[in-house]
């Protein structure tokens, strides 16, 4: 819905001090009513826990109490049903919801604000919203968390090349790479909790910046509104904005991850590699080339990483020159904020929806591993422990390698005569370690590839997983 043009002065709630209107253009410039309307929710929720604790300490009557609390929760029935006209006049979401209460219960609705100002009002919504929505986001982690570990359970003895500089290096299974995934994303799901913690604090009660002369009760309003501490500083309860640049850090670290993620499965999908293939859904063609089945959602994903980025360097900069306490420079927090919300929580449904999607091409990916002498390592590891020192080892593998390199073979394809031209100590026993099984499965300690590891790892995986506290 277009938000109403107005630019009568009686419009303004706070129009006492002017004595002129305020001009058309830096009405429309400076409203927020567009964007933090959103807010909704929030402000009426905050305005009845308010509303409640000013009737506590008697600063309101029960019936007027009662009256504030109906008509608040008759208008969020008006916004949800699209009934309620947002007026630019009015500036922002909370001028418009305590405009309507007065025009819906009369005069005491202009009580509703007593002890409070715009300040602690905006401070507290946006704290209510960003809580609601971490919760939101920790269970989308969750969910790709359990979508990772099943996979790396299927995919415990698929074996592929493990890279460096995107150089095949050793064997690994796909089971031990995507509980790589798991572990990035399990740290994330961390950080978005602690960051509630920070979140969860009630600004209510700081006012304009300096505190309130009503006898108010903050414990009272965090109770009812489920804050687990209160603000110990009137001025910093205001102008604080660290929790949502905190936010905003974890959101791009989580696009940091999917990014990585997003590259490995662009790579993996291409001719080039081939070691996997995305459902149709997730895919599109071109508009030319019938041939082309292009990983747009992964492209995607891995794109929007900047936008959040960015976001987090809007915030900072915003913050970064602001004296004590709040300044309208704060207004611009919102949008951000939305945007980085929204994209880590969509990226993370794709993701949840696409990789079960995804078809494994086992063959492809061992014939990848075999191609890239990957097994050297567990050549010169067999060495050492035949006695010899590992840079003797590694220098004695390195011209078997250059020898399978010129013959157009693999390491395991070389003779035991070829083997042994190199160093008399390798005996018959050495095929065991130069094939891409015997390779992984030596790495069986904790953490390792192997794959009685990986599905170890995805048990204690699951336990972790479980063990998750819940706000």
């Amino acid at each position: 819905m277009k938000p109403e043009q107005s630019s009568g002065q009686d419009d303004r709630l706070w129009g006492g001090r002017f004595s002129e209107p305020t001009d058309a253009f830096v009405q429309s410039f400076t409203a927020s009513v567009g964007f933090d309307r959103r807010l909704y929710r929030y402000d009426i929720q905050g305005s009845i826990a308010h509303a409640r604790m000013l009737c506590h300490v008697g600063v309101l009557s029960d019936a007027e109490c009662a009256a504030i609390v109906g008509g608040l929760e008759e208008i969020q029935k008006d916004v949800e049903s699209g009934r309620l006209a947002w007026s630019v006049a009015l500036e922002d979401v909370h001028m418009n919801i305590e405009s309507r209460l007065t025009e819906r219960i009369g005069e005491v609705g202009k009580k509703l604000h007593t002890g409070r100002s715009r300040n602690d009002q905006v401070a507290t919504d946006l704290r209510l919203y960003l809580r609601a929505e971490i919760d939101a986001v920790m269970a989308r982690l969750e969910a790709l968390l359990g979508v990772l570990l099943d996979l790396a359970e299927r995919e415990a003895d698929t074996i592929m090349p493990g890279y460096t500089h995107l150089q095949a290096a050793q064997p690994v299974t796909l089971g031990h790479h995507l509980l790589a995934w798991f572990e990035m994303f399990f740290r994330d799901r961390g950080r978005f909790f602690d960051c509630r913690r920070r979140v969860n604090v009630l600004p209510l009660g700081a006012a304009a910046l300096a505190g309130t002369s009503f006898p108010i009760d903050r414990v009272f309003t965090a109770r009812e509104l489920g804050f687990e501490a209160i603000a110990e500083n009137s001025l910093d309860a205001v102008s604080d904005r660290d929790f949502a640049i905190e936010l905003c850090a974890c959101a791009a670290l989580v696009l940091t991850h999917l990014s990585r993620s997003s590259e490995e499965l662009v790579l993996w999908s291409s001719p080039q590699f081939d070691f996997i293939e995305l459902g149709d859904a997730f895919c599109t063609g071109s508009s030319i080339m019938p041939q082309k089945k292009n990983p747009d959602v992964p492209e995607l994903v891995r794109g929007k990483s900047g936008r959040v980025y960015g976001h987090l360097m809007a915030l900072l900069t915003l913050m970064k020159g602001q004296p004590l306490a709040y300044n309208r420079d704060n207004q611009e927090d919102k949008e951000p904020l939305f945007d980085t919300v929204d994209t880590v929580e969509d990226c993370l449904r794709a993701y949840i929806e696409m990789l079960p999607s995804m078809t494994v091409k086992r063959e492809r990916l061992r014939e990848a591993a075999r191609r890239g002498m990957t097994t050297a390592t567990d050549l010169a590891d067999y060495l050492v422990r035949k006695g010899m020192a590992f840079r003797d080892a590694h220098a004695i593998v390195g011209r078997a390698v250059r020898h399978a390199f010129d013959a157009g073979r693999d390491l395991c394809d070389l003779t035991l005569a070829e083997l042994r031209s190199h160093s008399p100590a390798i005996d018959q026993d050495v095929y065991a370690v130069l094939t891409l099984e015997g390779s992984v499965a030596a790495r069986d300690h904790f953490g390792g590839t192997a794959p009685a590891q990986v599905r170890a790892a995805v048990e204690r995986g699951r336990q972790r997983l479980a063990a998750l506290s819940r706000p």
